[in-house]
């Protein structure tokens, strides 16, 4: 669906008041494709299941609208052009590589609607979520550094080289890609540094992209994003981006996150959005996860409600985070369930 630009202002007010009042994200999915069986030692990562095993990205999909997902972010974070044809495909099948991942997820969605129809009355289906409600599909768009996979994503310098026309360059026809596939919105997610906010702000506007889109930045000290770039900085880019429906952060420990939402909130008007990490260290050299790490479920889950009394108004989870999560954070905000169980 389109949503003109007088439209794109209420597009998540409308979506929330819907959703009652918070909206859930999905949580990760690199993990899950691997416990669902998917091989993801490739620079690719998620992306390559969407042309080995595209049956487990939907399966994964589902797995996070029947935990309780109001939100199904796409698995193009790392899907790019360049990344395609840098491992031989020709740029129709790259492109091509992009809409699936919103196809993939779309479907998701449609199974999802049609196993409401057949669930059961009461809802309670062996602990699945089956509620007919608005649900949106968000394609993902991962930075520069995530396409180079060498972790600059995760300190956001990517050298005097790669200018704001050189990012506005690389990203593109991504944007274009998913603009038109059939996504509901844009999630430019885990951005690093002001320069690559900067470079999508001006491409919405440039390339006159007719769907929202949200700005997700990620911190590693609770203070600036990774490149030591101020956060209020950034926001204040994504505040006056006329197409931004909502700003906030994600990929990072949970323990930062309280005061990142009141800094967010001296600077914009937009709703909020978190999804953080389980609180897991990876460790860059290993590429593996440190075990034990991370925070529990429950832990989580307290940390959810907390940020929604202070301002946020989209919640969900990132890297190491389960469908197990989402549910425990759809179980945990009472507002929602009333309003969903009354509509």
């Amino acid at each position: 669906m389109s949503h003109p630009a007088a439209e794109t202002s209420s597009f998540m007010t409308d979506f929330l008041r819907q959703s009652g009042g918070v909206a859930i994200i999905d949580g990760g999915l690199a993990t899950e494709l691997e416990r669902h069986g998917a091989d993801l030692n490739d620079p690719l990562w998620s992306a390559k299941c969407l042309l080995t095993s595209p049956h487990l990205v939907r399966a994964v999909h589902l797995d996070y609208l029947e935990a309780g997902a109001d939100i199904i972010i796409t698995a193009s974070y790392q899907a790019t052009i360049q990344g395609f044809e840098a491992k031989g495909f020709s740029r129709g099948d790259s492109e091509a590589l992009l809409r699936k991942s919103v196809e993939i997820a779309c479907e998701a969605r449609d199974v999802y609607y049609d196993r409401c129809r057949e669930g059961s009355p009461d809802g309670s289906d062996d602990g699945r979520v089956l509620k007919h409600r608005p649900i949106l599909v968000a394609a993902s768009v991962g930075s520069y550094g995530a396409y180079l996979a060498d972790g600059s994503e995760y300190s956001g310098n990517y050298g005097d080289a790669i200018t704001l026309e050189t990012l506005k360059d690389f990203h593109r026809r991504r944007v274009q890609i998913l603009a038109e596939s059939g996504a509901d919105l844009i999630a430019f997610e885990t951005v690093p540094n002001k320069v690559e906010a900067q470079a999508y702000a001006e491409l919405l506007e440039e390339e006159d992209i007719k769907i929202p889109a949200w700005f997700s930045f990620n911190s590693k000290d609770g203070i600036n994003v990774v490149s030591g770039d101020s956060l209020l900085e950034c926001a204040s880019i994504a505040e006056s981006c006329k197409n931004a429906v909502a700003v906030g952060i994600n990929c990072t420990p949970p323990r930062f996150i309280h005061g990142l939402i009141l800094s967010m909130k001296k600077v914009t008007t937009k709703p909020i959005l978190i999804y953080p990490n389980s609180g897991e260290s990876y460790d860059g050299d290993r590429k593996e996860w440190v075990q034990n790490t991370g925070i529990s479920d429950q832990d989580f889950v307290s940390y959810v409600n907390k940020w929604c009394e202070i301002g946020a108004a989209l919640v969900g989870g990132c890297c190491r985070t389960t469908p197990h999560t989402i549910r425990a954070i759809y179980k945990t905000l009472p507002k929602r369930s009333a309003a969903l169980s009354s509509q």
